[in-house]
Formats: C-alpha cells, sequence, structure tokens
C-alpha cells in the first residue's frame, strides 16, 4: 500500500486527548477493541491454514504444482475474504453488525503489517531484531485500540467534545482547543483517529495534517552536549562554558513504599487463577485497581517531567548533541535496571529527535556508541584505558585535570559537534583533535562470543564449522604480558601444563 505523503510544506502530527465516556459508550468502545481483535485473530488463522495444507500435502507426496495455493496476505484481499466470511462464519455471524467497519479494518490491517514484517525480516531485508510469524492475540493481555479513516470524524465547536463513527458523541477530559482552532483556520486536516485504552483511561488521538510551523529557538547558535545519568538525569554543557544539571526525580523510588502496601494487600485477595479456573473475587479487583492507579500516577509524573526537560532543550539551543546508548544492554544490569527504567533514557532520545525535527528544524547530533565520551579528558584529549562506573570524578594522568565525571562526558559531547562539521562527518570522529595514543579496548569492547554445542544445517553433511574462541579484549597486566613472551617464543613452543 503506498504511504501517504503530506503537501509541501505540511507536516503529519499527532493530538491526543483524554476521554470520559458514559457506561455506554464505555462498552461501545471495547467491543470495538474487541472486533479489531477477533479480525486479526480470523486474518492470521485465515492465512496460515494455507501454510499446513501445504505442509500435509507435501508429507503426503503430492507435486509442487498440485498443491493448495497460497492464501494471499494483503489488505485487500483479507477485506474480501472477511466481508465473505463474516455473514456465515459463526464467530462474526451474531454480532458484527454492531461495530463500525473500521475496527475490522484495524484489525485486518494490522494483520497485513505484521505477515509484511515477518516476510521482510525473513529475507533479511528488515532492520532490527528477527520477526516471527504473527500469532494470536489474547483477549487478557490484547491492547484496546481502534482506527478510524472513514466517516465522521471531528472535533465539535464547543471543544469539549469529539465525534466518531457509530461511537457518536463523547467528552473529553480536557479542551481541544488546540486543535480546533487550526481546523478552524484551514491550517489542519483530520487524517484520522485511534482510541486507545492506557493507564486506566481512554484517549483519542487525531492525526492531523498541518501547515509546518517553525519557532526560533533562544540561542541558535550554542551547542550543547548532554551525559544522561542516574543520580543526575541529565547533565547539560554548552560552548558558552555554561553548566546546567537536571536532577533526577526518583518518582518510583519516592511511590515504592505505597506499591509495597498495595502489593502485599492484592497477595492477601482471591486472585484469578488460569490452571483451575478461580475467578477473581470483588476485594481483589478493587485492590488491584488500586495497585495500577498508584503505577499510572508514577507513569504520568515521569512522562510530564520529561516532556518538560526536552521542550526546554529543544527550544533554547540550536544544535543538540546526545548519546547513543545501549539502553537495553544498561537493563540488563539488575543492580541498575530498576532506576534506569525509572530515569527514562531512551524517551528522552525520542522526544528529543522528533522536537528538534519537527518544531524547531534545528540539529541534533547522535554521538557513536563507542565515542569514550567519559574516559576521554575535555582538557587535553587523553583517553583512560579504564574507568570504573564507582569512580565519579575524572582525573587526567596527562594534564593534571580533575573535573566530575558527567561534567567532563558533557563537555566532551559538546565539542563533538564540531568535529561532526569539519572531520569526516560521522558523529564520534575527532580528527581535528589533537593525537593522543588509545590503549587497547578504550574505545571499543570485543563481546565473548559462544562456541554453539548444537550443528546446525546450511553446510555440507548438516553441521556449521564452530566459531573461532574469542575473549573479552582488555589491558593486560604486565605479569601476563610476561608469561606470554616467555611462553610464546619465535620457535613456537608453548609452556607445559599444570
Amino acid at each position: 500500500m503506498k504511504k501517504f505523503q503530506p503537501r509541501p510544506g505540511c507536516v503529519v502530527l499527532a493530538f491526543r486527548f483524554a476521554l470520559d465516556p458514559n457506561a455506554a459508550q464505555e462498552r461501545a468502545l471495547r467491543s470495538h477493541c474487541g472486533a479489531v481483535r477477533a479480525a486479526y485473530n480470523w486474518a492470521v488463522a485465515w492465512v496460515e491454514a494455507s501454510w499446513w495444507q501445504r505442509r500435509a500435502e507435501e508429507s503426503y507426496g503430492i507435486a509442487e504444482e498440485a498443491l493448495t495455493e497460497w492464501r494471499p496476505w494483503s489488505l485487500p484481499s483479507l477485506r474480501k475474504a472477511f466481508n465473505e466470511a463474516k455473514h456465515t462464519d459463526p464467530r462474526f455471524a451474531g454480532w458484527w453488525e454492531e461495530n463500525s467497519k473500521e475496527a475490522y479494518s484495524t484489525g485486518l490491517a494490522n494483520a497485513a503489517a505484521a505477515f509484511d514484517n515477518y516476510a521482510k525480516s525473513k529475507r533479511g531485508q528488515r532492520r532490527g531484531r528477527r520477526v516471527g510469524k504473527p500469532r494470536f492475540k489474547s483477549k487478557r493481555k490484547a491492547q484496546l485500540s481502534c482506527r478510524f479513516t472513514t466517516g465522521t470524524i471531528r472535533t465539535d465547536a464547543d471543544g469539549r467534545h469529539v465525534t466518531l463513527p457509530r461511537l457518536g458523541t463523547i467528552r473529553t477530559h480536557e479542551p481541544t482547543a488546540k486543535l480546533l482552532q487550526r481546523v478552524q483556520d484551514g491550517t489542519a486536516r483530520i487524517l484520522s483517529a485511534t482510541v486507545r485504552h492506557e493507564r486506566g483511561r481512554w484517549f483519542v488521538s487525531f492525526q492531523v495534517e498541518t501547515a509546518r510551523g517553525l519557532g526560533r529557538v533562544a540561542r541558535p547558535d550554542v551547542v550543547v552536549g548532554i551525559d544522561l545519568g542516574i543520580k543526575t538525569l541529565a547533565v547539560m554543557a554548552d560552548s558558552t562554558g555554561n553548566m546546567r544539571t537536571a536532577p533526577n526525580p526518583n518518582h518510583y523510588e519516592r511511590a515504592r513504599k505505597q506499591l509495597r502496601r498495595a502489593s502485599r494487600t492484592v497477595s492477601r485477595r482471591r486472585g484469578p487463577d488460569r490452571r483451575t479456573g478461580q475467578k477473581p473475587s470483588r476485594r481483589w479487583e478493587k485492590a488491584n485497581a488500586q495497585r495500577n492507579k498508584i503505577h499510572h500516577h508514577v507513569a504520568n509524573l515521569r512522562e510530564d517531567a520529561l516532556h518538560k526537560l526536552t521542550t526546554a532543550v529543544a527550544a533554547e539551543y540550536g544544535t543538540v548533541v546526545v548519546e547513543d546508548l545501549n539502553v537495553v544492554g544498561m537493563l540488563r544490569n539488575r543492580r541498575l535496571a530498576r532506576k534506569i527504567a525509572d530515569a527514562g533514557f531512551g524517551e528522552i532520545r525520542r522526544q528529543l529527535a522528533y522536537k528538534t525535527r519537527q518544531r524547531h528544524a534545528t540539529r541534533i547530533i547522535v554521538a557513536d556508541r563507542w565515542y569514550p565520551s567519559s574516559k576521554t579528558c575535555s582538557g587535553c584529549g587523553a583517553v583512560k584505558a579504564k574507568l570504573p562506573l564507582h569512580i565519579r570524578t575524572y582525573q587526567c594522568d596527562a594534564c593534571g585535570l580533575v573535573v566530575d565525571r558527567d561534567d567532563n562526558a558533557a563537555l566532551n559531547l559538546a565539542a563533538l559537534a564540531a568535529a561532526a562539521v569539519t572531520g569526516t562527518g560521522v558523529a564520534g570522529d575527532q580528527d581535528t583533535a589533537p593525537a593522543v595514543s588509545k590503549p587497547r579496548g578504550a574505545d571499543r569492547k570485543t563481546r565473548t562470543t559462544r562456541i554453539r554445542r548444537k550443528a546446525r544445517a546450511g553446510r555440507a553433511g548438516g553441521a556449521t564449522l564452530p566459531h573461532p574462541r574469542q575473549t573479552e579484549t582488555r589491558d593486560r597486566t604486565q605479569a601476563e604480558a610476561l608469561l606470554l613472551r616467555r611462553c610464546d617464543g619465535p620457535s613456537g613452543s608453548k609452556c607445559p601444563e599444570g
């Protein structure tokens, strides 16, 4: 399907509002979201049925040209097949008319996108981790969401209601003036609307094509480097020499006492049991709702704080330099995972990326993941071989500079903007800096490669050659270096074992 392209001078933005539906509208919203899940599961089963049929026929020895044809998973094909099946299929015949056609179209579109991602990933045409084949969505775990692209989709003139197909007019929890004014002025056009249930509340998100309005930043000639951390959420050093810090609110840590108390209350109630089919008691549902309310409050506080931080940075500086952090790998540290997740490093990077591009058209530079911002001296450019995490003060052995670890990293990131322009164009390549010797392993670490024990198909004989053994790159001690020189001589003689 052809991707939508906005008109010249326009961008596509999303306007999100909280809803306050009544009891009947709540049931209608849940019915539409259930229809999305049912259509998605039908599409997955319909496409995969031909796969299983072909596999069974191949086991019978049927020729390739006589096998059952593959069922297509394009959206038009799924729509045509579903429109024929919904009148006779007992899973839909009794209730499909209660919901808008957009609900079923949303489920079919999601299934088509899932099959496309699976096929592209299998052919190696998709970035990221490998995607498996689509699986059925559970009624208990599926995200409640539905998208409307046709019909009556508008914000009412009073600024406190929205109108959606088959759902009617729903009151909003907050005013819709920021979107209503653009629509009335003719500078915005609503393309679609998506309703979603998140954090115990319903939201509607309007996809709008609007005129591109760029705001001027306060200091367009100033570069800022942002170093993210746990004790201090962000340390910002600009090109004028000023240093600012953003404290870490620690919203989850502050709410842990309430969460422990609420979790103990939930554990003492009679909850659901899937093995025995036990239904939860009303006291358990009430206690679980109270615990979820605390989680939702923490998430809202975190989202508000991150938006305020990123908005202030994007509106002040002309160039922003951030790090390409491996957040997924950092979360594997069991001692710091909770604090890293509470800080929201990945969300800060995502918000800065679109706010600098869409709102102010400022420049954002992402430092290479292996760039040693903390190990490099901001004064002379020397790089330390090792700098453990518990050492919070940077002391340069070359020039004697003593500075806070986070401040040093922020200064290096701010200086990286000039290297990205005058150097090779790759962030993290400081070819204009004085040449300094980098000890082996100071700027890049090689992960250990494990030998696969099981043979895999792909070579003659059905086995693959084992990978060469690799050890983690590190600086050898003096004793290890002497031992290697003494054991591995020019003649190839080895040290005796033991």
